[in-house]
């Protein structure tokens, strides 16, 4: 017997960086190896979701800072509303011929229940603007992470990835 799936912030030294989690091509990694040791707004993605659109400003944002050691990373989820239906190929495809995606992509996963990744289970116990910690509410949560993988900061599904509050907390956890 197995006991409870402790998150990861509660296991000794370890960090969510050190989470495996694949890549969406299905190559092997942890949260770490796919931020590259960087900050990293990491975002529950959805390819079918009224808020999809989002994917130009995540694109934005990750072209605008990348130089300065920054990355977004888009964690397909499918737990609000079916709306990530898709394989890993076909959410591949979407992003890159739909929103010219090019920040990393990891596999697809559960953000909330039993079945929750341990990366979303440290994430989730930060809270929002509003003071509320808990389970991601919807599609484009965003959570803001330094390069070691502490947690700085959580964004609701309606803060833009071009808001000011979002784009300044980026711009806190960078060189000029």
């Amino acid at each position: 017997m197995t006991g409870p799936r402790l998150p990861l912030a509660t296991v000794g030294a370890m960090s969510i960086l050190d989470a495996p989690i694949a890549r969406l091509d299905g190559a092997a990694a942890t949260l770490g190896e796919i931020t590259g040791g960087r900050p990293a707004l990491v975002v529950n993605v959805a390819s079918q979701c009224g808020l999809t659109p989002q994917y130009t400003a995540l694109e934005g944002l990750h072209e605008r800072f990348v130089e300065r050691g920054f990355t977004v990373v888009g964690v397909p989820c499918n737990q609000f509303g079916g709306q990530e239906p898709g394989s890993s190929e076909e959410i591949a495809e979407f992003c890159s011929a739909t929103y010219g995606v090019t920040f990393p992509m990891t596999e697809k996963v559960d953000v909330n229940g039993e079945g929750q990744h341990p990366v979303f289970a440290d994430l989730t116990k930060v809270p929002d603007q509003e003071g509320e910690a808990g389970d991601v509410k919807w599609n484009f949560e965003k959570f803001l992470i330094a390069a070691d993988g502490k947690p700085i900061a959580r964004f609701g599904p309606a803060v833009t990835p071009d808001d000011e509050v979002l784009v300044a907390a980026v711009e806190g956890l960078l060189p000029s």
